[in-house]
């Protein structure tokens, strides 16, 4: 079964590129780029899953949503 979620990507100060996923608790890495970062969420996310399939435990839809906003000072 395929699942879809929203991830967050923010630049680090050091360069690094942290990865979220907001739906599930916890589920965080870094990459040395964007694209590992990426790719680091993804191996996350297969691996939280399977946890929770493991504890019997359901998975959570992703109804999140983003939009950026610009406000003016």
């Amino acid at each position: 079964m395929r699942h879809s979620f929203n991830i967050h990507l923010v630049p680090e100060e050091d360069g690094r590129w942290m990865a979220e996923v907001p739906a599930l608790p916890g589920c965080v890495t870094w990459g040395s780029t964007k694209e590992q970062a990426i790719e680091r969420i993804k191996e996350a996310i297969e691996l939280y899953l399977e946890v929770l399939t493991e504890e019997g435990k359901p998975i959570p839809e992703d109804y999140s949503d983003y939009a950026k906003i610009e406000v003016a000072l």
